[in-house]
């Protein structure tokens, strides 16, 4: 008989298809709730899910003989961790599959939100270019030789201080220790990070501890020539405060692809014109997905063969 492994949100077809050559495959779930189980899930040995989506010790527990919570991706933050380990429960994410692919994007957020790529494509669909004579968009700084401030300098993070020292910047970072391998400038506190940079990148882990580690005092030690740029997790930055930043001058723009409360996006911050939004797409490239769906299965593999992860979390 095939393994059965339960799946909670929806997954790539591909990866479906896949699943369905090797494991009793049942799912997905309208919500992550023991009352939305599917008929079989008490054999699910194995749960599929997400970091964004709640994966709690209810949950776990009306899954008898479950023994590996894998995630999707690199997000584990809605894994109940200490009850997972207490069960003896495994957990595996995403590792690094996706990092390339979100620090190019994180890198086209930065370049839109720094060179105003959003408005000046609104100011031609307005039929607002009149020629430079009658009317023209500011001059704004470009990216060369200003300070780049990473708050998380993970596998993401690294890859993007990477690539923005090809564009000529700085680069800063703030990070639960220190990174002496990496020839990069430490800041003791966000809040230094902050004053030091002219672009905050947020690439931290979701968790406790960075729930609005972005917060009002951080956006005004940003200032009024910085930009906030975020592509890790939408409850690492006070939205309210951005907003009010955004509002009233406080830093000069941001590029969002992570929402706090996703896939609902405050009105207020759609109506505001120098931030960039996008739909939580920055893994949305199709070497990452395929990078992604490899290592899910490969973590799988080993599991049932009684193997370590490739990509396990430690509990």
């Amino acid at each position: 008989m095939k393994p059965t492994i339960l799946m909670a949100p929806k997954m790539p077809a591909a990866l479906v298809a896949r699943l369905h050559e090797s494991y009793e495959l049942l799912g997905p779930m309208e919500t992550p709730t023991p009352d939305a189980l599917p008929p079989g899930a008490a054999e699910a040995r194995v749960l599929l899910t997400v970091g964004g989506w709640r994966t709690d010790a209810a949950l776990m527990d009306a899954l008898p003989k479950l023994g590996l919570v894998a995630c999707y991706g690199t997000g584990i933050e809605g894994v109940d961790q200490a009850h997972a380990k207490a069960r003896g429960i495994l957990l595996s994410n995403g590792g690094d599959a996706n990092a390339d692919a979100v620090a190019e994007f994180a890198m086209g957020l930065m370049i839109a939100s720094v060179r105003q790529i959003g408005k000046g494509d609104r100011f031609i669909r307005a039929g607002r270019w009149k020629g430079n004579a009658i009317e023209r968009m500011p001059i704004v700084p470009g990216l060369a030789g200003r300070r780049l401030g990473i708050y998380g300098l993970g596998s993401i993070g690294a890859r993007i201080a990477a690539m923005a020292t090809a564009f000529g910047m700085e680069i800063g970072y703030h990070n639960r220790s220190r990174r002496p391998e990496l020839p990069y400038l430490y800041q003791d506190t966000l809040i230094g990070l902050a004053q030091w940079s002219d672009v905050l990148m947020v690439a931290v882990r979701a968790s406790a501890e960075t729930r609005h580690a972005v917060n009002a005092q951080v956006l005004q030690a940003l200032g009024p020539r910085g930009h906030l740029v975020n592509i890790s997790r939408g409850i690492a930055v006070d939205e309210e405060a951005l907003c009010k930043a955004l509002e009233t001058g406080t830093i000069a723009g941001a590029g969002l692809d992570v929402f706090e409360h996703e896939p609902n996006v405050p009105d207020r911050l759609k109506a505001i014109d120098n931030v960039v939004l996008t739909p939580h797409i920055a893994a949305m490239a199709d070497s990452a997905q395929a990078a992604q769906q490899e290592l899910l299965l490969r973590n799988l593999d080993a599991f049932f063969a009684g193997q370590p992860l490739p990509s396990g979390v430690p509990l």
